[in-house]
């Protein structure tokens, strides 16, 4: 159909922005900061007297908090790329392509917008996000997961190799299907 292949053929360089900044702000809200308060949902293992670093609720509107900034870090071009493969799903495995679309003109152009966050378990939530150029809406209304992996909410494999699907992309391993 015409206007479907116009549709992807014009948010094909979106992909490719939205993929870049996605390799770029792949980063854990807590690499360095800890702002959310102190996490009293799940206990922690035993550290230091505030909440180990990375350990984020699973519930509630700490929780939604903590998958918006990580989405958004994930995302945001000035996140370092360790950070940014901390905040994706098993992210090293797609390291290589987060590192090599990192240096790409187009990544510094890209963020996210996350438009809202509904919790589906104590793992797992669908995210609605806008992917911005510039900071205006290039690929508006998309869906997505997060995941909750070793104290983290991080941006789910399946939204990053979806990215890579539309931007057309040879999958990496770390993509199933």
């Amino acid at each position: 159909m015409r206007p479907l292949q116009i549709h992807v053929v014009r948010c094909l360089p979106v992909a490719v922005l939205l993929t870049a900044g996605l390799a770029i702000a792949g980063c854990s809200s807590s690499s360095s900061t800890s702002a959310p308060g102190t996490s009293t949902s799940t206990p922690a293992p035993s550290s230091s007297s505030a909440a180990p670093p990375g350990a984020e609720p699973t519930a509630g509107p700490a929780a939604t908090s903590a998958i918006e900034a990580n989405w958004t870090k994930f995302f945001n071009a000035k996140t370092p790329v360790t950070q940014r493969i901390a905040l994706l799903e098993n992210g090293s495995q797609f390291a290589s392509i987060i590192q090599s679309q990192a240096g790409s003109p187009l990544a510094s152009a890209a963020s996210a917008k996350v438009t809202h966050v509904t919790l589906t378990g104590t793992s797992q939530a669908s995210v609605g996000y806008d992917i911005l150029l510039k900071g205006k809406v290039a690929l508006g209304g998309q869906s997505g997961e997060a995941v909750y992996q070793n104290g983290v909410w991080k941006v789910g494999a399946t939204s990053f190799c979806g990215l890579l699907t539309l931007e057309g992309t040879k999958l990496p391993a770390g993509c199933k299907g």
